[in-house]
C-alpha cells in the first residue's frame, strides 16, 4: 500500500512541477500575465512548485525503504522521472497543441522503461 501512495504522490507532485516549470509559458494567451515582468512570474512558478514539495517531500518519506517504505533511493529516483516524462507528456500533448511526439521520442520512452526494469531487477 505505502507503493501505492508513494506513486500517487509523485504523480501529484510531478503535475505541480510541471504547472510549475512549463505552465508559465502559457501565460502570455492571459493579457494580465503577459505584461508581468520575469521576477513575477518567477514568483507565482515558485508558489506552484510549493505544492509540489507538499507531495513529494511525503511520497519520498513515505516511499523510501529506510522509513518503511517498499523502494531504494535509487529506485524512487527512477520511478520519479519515469512519471515526470508522463506527466510531461499529457501535459504537453494537452496544453500545447502545436508540439507533436516522433518516433524517437517514443524510443526513448521505452528506453527509460527499460532502464526502471533493470533497476528494479534482483
Amino acid at each position: 500500500m505505502k507503493g501505492i501512495y508513494t506513486i500517487l504522490l509523485l504523480v501529484l507532485s510531478n503535475t505541480f512541477m510541471t504547472f510549475a516549470w512549463y505552465g508559465h509559458l502559457k501565460f502570455k494567451e492571459w493579457k494580465w500575465f503577459d505584461a508581468l515582468p520575469l521576477i513575477s512570474i518567477i514568483l507565482i512558478s515558485w508558489g506552484i512548485a510549493l505544492f509540489e514539495y507538499l507531495f513529494q517531500v511525503p511520497a519520498n518519506r513515505i516511499g523510501f525503504k529506510e522509513n518503511g517504505g517498499p523502494f531504494t533511493l535509487v529506485q524512487l529516483k527512477v520511478i520519479q522521472e519515469v512519471i515526470t516524462l508522463v506527466v510531461f507528456s499529457v501535459f504537453t500533448l494537452l496544453m500545447f497543441k502545436n508540439e507533436t511526439f516522433r518516433w524517437n521520442h517514443l524510443v526513448g520512452f521505452v528506453f527509460l522503461v527499460l532502464a526502471v526494469f533493470f533497476i528494479f531487477k534482483k
